[in-house]
C-alpha cells in the first residue's frame, strides 16, 4: 500500500498525463493525495484508485506546508511525492513500495526530462518518453535497485519515497520556508540528521514534463534570497549556490562568510533576458 503525493499550481495539462501515468502503472497506488494551490479549482481527475483533492487557496507558493498537508491527509504509511511535472513510469510505484519496505530512509528515483514536444496532448507511451528523457548531468543513479547517497544535498523532491516513521522523524518540511527554494535541503538536512539514510532508486523511472525555464529563476528572486537566509542560519552552510553566484554576477547581491546583501532586485528585463529556449529540458 501506498499514497502518491502531488501539489499542483496551474499546470492541469501536466497533473493529467501525471494521473494518466498512475492509470497505467503495473500496480496502482493505494490512492492520490493533490493539494491544489491553482489559481482556479482543478476538476477532480477520473481513475480506477481513489483521489483525494485538497484545496489550499494561496496566491504563494508555499511548498513546505502544501508537502506537509498532502502528507498529513495520506491513509496509508508509505509516501510517494511526486512532482506534477512528473509522468510516473508503469514500475515506479510498485518499485517504490517495495523499496520502502527495507527501513526508514529517503529514497530518490530516477527522473529522465523530456524535450516541449514530448508527452504534448496526451499522445505519449512509456516507451517513447524513455527514448526521450534525459538523465539528470549531475545525479547517477543505478542501473536497478538501490545505491547509498552520502551527499544529501543531491536530494530532490521531484519524485522521492519515505514512510511515515520517517517522515514524522524527520519533523516533515518546515514551515518556515516560504515560497519557493531550500525547503527540499533543509528536509534532507533534517533527514540526515534524524539518521536517516539517503538512497537513490534505479530501474523504475519517472518522466520530467516540460515548462517553461528562467535560469536563474529571478520571479522568484525575492523567496530565495528569504529562504537561503534561513538556510544558512540554521546550518551554517548556504543552499543554492549556483543561484547566489548568477544573482552575484548579475549585481543583484553580494554575498560571502554568513552575508547576503540585495543589491537591487531584478527587472522584467532581466527575467527576459534569463528566460531560456524552449529546446531547454533542465
Amino acid at each position: 500500500m501506498i499514497s502518491v503525493l502531488t501539489l499542483v499550481k496551474n499546470r492541469e495539462a501536466h497533473l493529467g498525463n501525471l494521473v494518466e501515468g498512475l492509470r497505467r502503472s503495473s500496480t496502482a497506488p493505494t490512492e492520490l493525495v493533490i493539494i491544489d494551490m491553482s489559481d482556479q479549482p482543478v476538476e477532480r481527475p477520473a481513475a480506477d484508485f481513489p483521489i483525494t483533492l485538497v484545496r489550499l487557496d494561496t496566491d504563494a507558493l508555499p511548498l513546505a506546508r502544501a508537502r506537509n498537508l498532502a502528507a498529513a491527509h495520506a491513509g496509508t504509511d508509505r509516501l510517494l511525492f511526486l512532482d506534477v511535472d512528473c509522468i510516473p513510469g508503469a514500475d515506479l510505484v510498485s518499485a517504490m513500495t517495495n523499496s520502502l519496505g527495507g527501513g526508514d530512509a529517503l529514497i530518490c528515483a530516477e527522473v529522465l526530462y523530456l524535450s516541449a514536444h514530448d508527452a504534448k496532448n496526451g499522445c505519449w507511451s512509456e516507451h517513447s518518453l524513455r527514448a526521450s528523457g534525459m538523465p539528470h548531468p549531475v545525479r547517477s543513479f543505478p542501473a536497478a535497485g538501490r545505491a547509498r547517497e552520502t551527499n544529501y544535498g543531491l536530494f530532490w523532491s521531484l519524485a522521492f519515497g519515505v514512510s511515515r516513521g520517517a517522515f514524522d522523524r524527520a519533523g516533515g518540511f518546515d514551515e518556515n520556508f516560504s515560497g519557493y527554494g531550500a525547503e527540499d535541503t533543509d528536509f534532507a538536512f533534517r533527514a540526515q540528521k534524524a539518521g536517516l539514510d539517503l538512497f537513490f532508486l534505479g530501474g523504475a523511472s519517472a518522466y520530467h514534463q516540460h515548462h517553461g525555464v528562467v535560469d536563474p529563476p529571478l520571479q522568484h528572486f525575492a523567496d530565495i534570497i528569504r529562504n537561503a537566509r534561513r538556510f544558512y542560519a540554521k546550518w551554517n552552510v548556504w543552499p543554492m549556490k549556483g543561484w547566489l553566484d548568477a544573482f552575484a554576477d548579475m549585481g543583484l547581491v553580494t554575498w560571502a562568510s554568513g552575508d547576503l546583501v540585495v543589491k537591487r532586485t531584478p527587472t522584467r528585463a532581466d527575467i527576459g533576458k534569463a528566460r531560456q529556449p524552449r529546446d531547454r529540458r533542465f
